[in-house]
């Protein structure tokens, strides 16, 4: 259900990947838990495709074999219609832009990018996340990273689709909403628009997993808190509210003790370990300042969707079901809001 903000209505949103603890907790259990705390929508993701793949063939399809997953998404369109759920997005769809010109890495972005077009029009979306990228070897040039999206939002307008760009907090060159806000300016295409994240900004601006302290250390409480507030009122005045397709919301635990400062086995930079498993509900745990990024993103006119994505490897031993945990999202949605 939307919620009241304002004399607004602003609707509601839960990403799939962010719910379900045991492998009991199958796709369609997922839908009926977010459809009955109330929410409209759902943000829809690649693994729980493959994994309702396996469910209904009892082997996971190839994320490659296309006409499988289009057949697998016409099936999660009909699950979601049932419970009067909208699908927002797709996502999350990475490591696309800033492959060198020619390479093999370039050219199996753009065939993943068609296949997933595919994937959308079947589950009925027309939105696709696209997470800045943190590959290593790609190019650092704005040309290059805004061309590269440009060129894929053209694609995607062909088929009335969109592109929602989040900067991911670990990516190697827009890990920042200015770097990717800056990224979209220059692409300057219509279907392309940004998916801001709290937990991105705050946990890249503001907050450091690899710190005792948990913040960015190596400046004062006071430069960090007045850069941050300097940040958001930016983000205030500059972004215009039509081109936030979407706000995701989560926070974070301190890190006790902290994340060793380097990649881990998958590669993967300390931040990108810190989302993956240690971003709870607000007001449940964490202590990033969420509200904050909230209120400067409302502050641009904004009031579009807000979706909870959260990946919170604590939350098997909060809540007992998967409707006390989607009910006790929707009420901090609520807080959030009020606050």
């Amino acid at each position: 259900m939307p919620i009241e903000y304002q004399g607004a209505k602003i609707p509601t949103c839960y990403a799939t990947c962010s719910i379900g603890h045991r492998e009991s907790h199958t796709l369609p259990l997922k839908l009926k838990a977010i459809a009955d705390a109330g929410f409209n929508a759902i943000e829809l993701s690649m693994p729980d495709i493959l994994a309702y793949g396996k469910f209904l063939h009892s082997q996971e399809p190839d994320p490659k074999d296309y006409d499988a997953l289009v057949e697998i998404g016409k099936a999660i369109k009909e699950q979601a219609e049932m419970h009067g759920l909208k699908i927002l997005m797709l996502q999350p769809f990475a490591n696309f832009e800033g492959w060198p010109k020619g390479s093999s890495e370039r050219e199996d972005a753009f065939e993943r990018a068609r296949g997933w077009m595919r994937v959308m029009e079947a589950v009925g979306t027309d939105m696709l996340q696209v997470g800045s990228s943190d590959a290593p070897g790609i190019s650092s040039l704005i040309d290059d990273l805004a061309g590269d999206l440009a060129e894929l939002a053209d694609l995607c307008a062909e088929r009335g689709l969109r592109i929602a760009y989040e900067n991911w907090c670990w990516a190697t060159h827009a890990p920042s909403w200015k770097d990717v806000w800056r990224i979209v300016e220059k692409a300057n295409r219509p279907n392309l628009g940004l998916c801001l994240d709290t937990f991105q900004s705050a946990g890249g601006e503001w907050a450091d997993p690899t710190t005792e302290s948990g913040l960015i250390e190596g400046i004062s409480r006071t430069e960090l808190e007045d850069r941050w507030k300097r940040s958001l009122e930016e983000l205030s005045n500059t972004v215009p509210p039509e081109k936030i397709y979407l706000l995701q919301i989560s926070d974070a635990y301190k890190m006790e003790p902290p994340i060793e400062a380097k990649t881990d086995d998958q590669g993967l930079r300390p931040r990108g370990q810190w989302s993956h498993d240690y971003r709870p509900l607000p007001c449940d745990g964490g202590y990033l300042p969420v509200a904050d990024f909230l209120k400067a993103v409302l502050g641009t006119g904004f009031r579009g969707w807000l979706s909870m994505e959260v990946f919170d490897s604590k939350a098997l031993d909060k809540y007992s079901d998967m409707l006390e945990f989607s009910k006790a999202a929707m009420s901090s949605l609520e807080e959030l809001l009020k606050s």
